[in-house]
């Protein structure tokens, strides 16, 4: 996942990863700049669709490394997976809509001692 259009000082990029079995996707890749690129280029050289939603990359920003995505974000990603799965498989379908997500991710409240 990407955002398009913007300078490489400003572009960021996510990779998922999701294998049967797993709770949810992880996040196997993030970056910006230089490194969002190096993530698109390796991901086209591989064949993996490279999806484009600024709204849904910024909160993907947001989960570290090798973590799975946080239940809020399940819809969203199934909805593209889902839509991935069809097109593998040849089926004539219309990209999925991105409609705005309900609400942004939220740190927990930290403990002060």
């Amino acid at each position: 996942m990407s955002t398009p259009d913007k300078p490489p000082s400003r572009q960021l990029a996510v990779a998922l990863a999701y294998r049967n079995g797993d709770a949810a996707p992880k996040v196997v890749a993030s970056g910006r700049g230089l490194i969002a690129q190096a993530i698109i280029e390796r991901a086209k050289e591989h064949g993996v669709y490279v999806h484009e939603s600024e709204e849904l990359v910024g909160m993907l920003m947001q989960v570290e490394l090798d973590q799975h995505i946080p239940p809020q974000l399940y819809l969203a990603v199934a909805e593209l997976l889902a839509w991935l799965y069809r097109l593998e498989r040849g089926e004539n379908s219309a990209i999925p809509r991105t409609e705005p997500i309900a609400k942004p991710l939220q740190s927990p409240p930290m403990k002060l001692r």
